[in-house]
């Protein structure tokens, strides 16, 4: 199961890298965005997508029940973002993980996505970024980190040339270390 947001090569990359592999399967892209470019990549690629509201999502059940019936292995949110809401945390406990674009605990919090948390990091003049892989708990970016990988900083960066850097990251390591989660090689 795939929670995703926008332009989708994330979860394209992802749904690819399992596509070969039979004890895995991507059942369906749940997406917040009716305009999200995952909705075609997922069409592309013959996976089901299902776009919810605020209203479906917070205050009625209709996600929760709807996740539920499926009862996922894993909820993978691949650029994602929303708050997952605690009911959705409790009933999937220690089944939800995310990626986010910078080295944890820095650079997380509600606001820091994409080339907001770039530029952070640009701006600090850090010489090293990368991906922080997590799980899901009621705060942002505050759950338990499974795995980290880095890249450097050059002074020369931009916050679009750390994001080309951090995005192969993403493309590299999410679906191994997802396979490796699903395998049981990574517990909180």
């Amino acid at each position: 199961m795939l929670f995703a947001s926008g332009n989708g090569t994330n979860a394209e990359n992802i749904i690819k890298y399992f596509k070969e592999k039979k004890d895995v399967i991507i059942q369906e892209i749940f997406t917040n965005n009716p305009n999200a470019g995952v909705i075609q990549r997922a069409k592309n690629l013959n996976v089901p997508v299902s776009t919810f509201n605020k209203e479906s999502f917070y205050n009625k059940d209709e996600v929760l029940t709807r996740l539920k019936q499926i009862d996922p292995d894993l909820i993978v949110l691949a650029g994602f973002l929303w708050k997952v809401p605690v009911k959705i945390i409790e009933s999937f406990n220690n089944r939800i993980v995310n990626i986010h674009p910078a080295l944890l605990p820095n650079y997380g919090g509600k606001g820091m996505y994409g080339m907001h948390v770039h530029k952070a990091v640009i701006n600090s003049g850090d010489r090293k970024s990368g991906i922080s892989i997590h799980w899901v708990n009621e705060e942002y970016d505050k759950g338990d980190i499974i795995a980290q990988f880095t890249c450097p900083v050059s002074e020369n960066d931009t916050p679009e040339s750390l994001a080309q850097k951090v995005h192969q990251l993403e493309y590299t390591h999410f679906p191994l270390v997802i396979e490796r989660v699903l395998h049981g090689k990574y517990k909180v």
